[in-house]
């Protein structure tokens, strides 16, 4: 069985080479004009992304985790609030709950959407206000792989209980549920541009996405040091958090073909799914959400000797993620300890992501499926 050469996990090499005209002028713009904080493709950035999202105002940061940690500034959350988030999930969801000084409350997910379980996430609410320690504040949802997550149930629970809904888009922008695009589902969405992102920079980068006005604001006073009507009059706590002229310069060039490689990833991932299914559960695909893509996760039996097996057939994969949050050392004081998120431990030991990107041929896709095949059988 053959393998094609140098299989990519993400191939940003082919997608610079395609937009490579582009980039050079962008950039080279920057260059020319030497603004490279806060320069004029920041907001010409800030634009374009709300316009794909269909939303009303979109801030630009200095990455995805400090997208999240504004967010929750600008909500005042702290010390005394618990903020409830899922467990199958990356350090940076949890950590900027501990840096505002709130506690986090890791839930359950659906073990086949992998996000989060709004039962579960009903039940810790309860438990949360029956306890009385802690003051139920907010839920991140994390869209994970790039799957929305259910915002209409998280709205719900949200208007309920009285919390704030902020949606993790790290990997989903691009996403929809129904006819409504990530960045319209949640109060406030924060992403990331990280450069293996389905709209990724050439370094760290992320963005606040809202159609409040009034929230908008707020995050552009703390991304620059918390800055008033001048430069400086400090009207509040903030951050030194600004995504660099030249990132946004990569990102102008990028969203231009960004539809298209979402199109792509679709495929990508429908060709996977049609080779792969009855040999290894797949991911989820319904008719009530479009995917990201920014993953395709499959889940097996033997993990760790399939991922071997293809390794030696230089096949890369990755596994996020090897431990939730809640047995992490950093994080297991604010949890219940093994066996009680039993759908979360389950997919980190079964969970094993192949290689997906817009650009992946079918006969790498063939390829690839062959050896899971051969590796399973």
């Amino acid at each position: 069985m053959s393998t094609p050469t140098n299989i990519a996990f993400v191939d940003l090499k082919a997608q610079q080479a395609r937009l490579k005209p582009q980039l050079d002028e962008r950039m080279n713009r920057v260059l020319a004009h030497g603004q490279y904080i806060m320069g004029p493709e920041v907001a010409e950035f800030e634009d374009a992304l709300a316009a794909f999202a269909e939303a009303q105002e979109s801030v630009c940061v200095a990455n995805g985790t400090d997208a999240l940690h504004i967010a929750l500034m600008a909500e005042g959350i702290g010390p005394g609030d618990a903020v409830f988030l899922p467990s199958f999930t990356f350090a940076a969801t949890a950590e900027v709950v501990l840096l505002r000084g709130a506690e986090p409350v890791f839930c359950e997910v659906d073990g086949r959407t992998f996000n989060i379980d709004t039962d579960d996430l009903r039940a810790k609410i309860e438990a949360v206000r029956q306890e009385g320690r802690l003051r139920p504040r907010a839920i991140v949802a994390v869209d994970l792989f790039g799957l929305p997550a259910n915002y209409e149930e998280l709205t719900t629970i949200c208007q309920v209980d009285d919390l704030f809904l902020l949606a993790d888009a790290a990997q989903s922008f691009g996403a929809s549920l129904g006819e409504d695009r990530v960045g319209t589902l949640a109060p406030v969405t924060a992403t990331s541009f990280f450069p293996a992102k389905p709209l990724g920079c050439y370094g760290d980068g992320g963005a606040l996405i809202t159609d409040d006005p009034d929230r908008a604001a707020q995050f552009r006073s703390i991304r620059a040091h918390g800055k008033g009507a001048e430069k400086y009059d400090i009207a509040r706590i903030g951050l030194n958090s600004r995504l660099d002229t030249l990132q946004a310069a990569v990102l102008l060039a990028k969203i231009s073909i960004f539809q298209d490689e979402l199109n792509a990833r679709k495929q990508v991932a429908g060709m996977y799914t049609e080779r792969l299914a009855g040999v290894v559960t797949t991911p989820l695909i319904d008719n009530a959400s479009q995917s990201a893509w920014a993953q395709y996760a499959i889940l097996l039996d033997d993990r760790d000797a399939v991922a071997g097996r293809l390794k030696e057939n230089g096949i890369p994969t990755a596994i996020y993620y090897p431990k939730p949050m809640h047995l992490q050392s950093a994080y297991i004081e604010f949890g219940d300890g093994a066996g009680s998120l039993p759908a979360s431990e389950t997919l980190s030991k079964r969970i094993l992501c192949l290689p997906m990107h817009p650009y992946l041929d079918e006969e790498t896709i063939d390829s690839i499926s062959a050896h899971i095949r051969a590796a399973v059988s």
